[in-house]
């Protein structure tokens, strides 16, 4: 298990592949990625884009999600946020668990990410499609 696991807030588009190989490892049979994307809808409104802010110290929260959820797992996490301009089918927030078995592997991403939902201080506002927007999580 790797003691600094990547745990970072990007401006730029995830990369999926870097994330990958920071969990990938040879005694695990298991590797879960999550992705989550933007979305054309939301509330049964049509979304065309969002923008996603971060309080300037989101970093230190998601790393020390990453950290805690992979000590109390055991298990090699990781996960990117991305801020700024997103559009339909960008990938907002991209995180990876490796373990033995899939089992643990899946519930070890779905704590993680519930836990970065919570915890990291990064708000979105929507842009509906009639022009009206919204911030979320404020």
């Amino acid at each position: 298990m790797s003691t600094t696991p990547l745990a970072r807030i990007v401006t730029e588009a995830i990369d999926d592949a870097e994330i990958r190989a920071a969990v990938d490892a040879p005694d695990c049979g298991a590797l879960v990625m999550f992705h989550g994307i933007v979305r054309d809808h939301d509330g049964g409104r049509g979304v065309r884009a969002l923008d996603y802010r971060a309080h300037p110290d989101a970093e230190q929260f998601i790393r020390a999600c990453v950290v805690e959820e992979q000590q109390a797992s055991g298990l090699t996490l990781a996960a990117v946020h991305r801020v700024g301009a997103l559009t339909i089918g960008d990938a907002a927030l991209v995180a990876a668990a490796a373990a033995p078995h899939r089992a643990e592997a899946f519930a070890a991403i779905e704590r993680l990410v519930e836990r970065i939902k919570r915890e990291v201080p990064i708000w979105k506002r929507q842009h509906f499609g009639d022009g009206a927007s919204e911030w979320v999580g404020l």
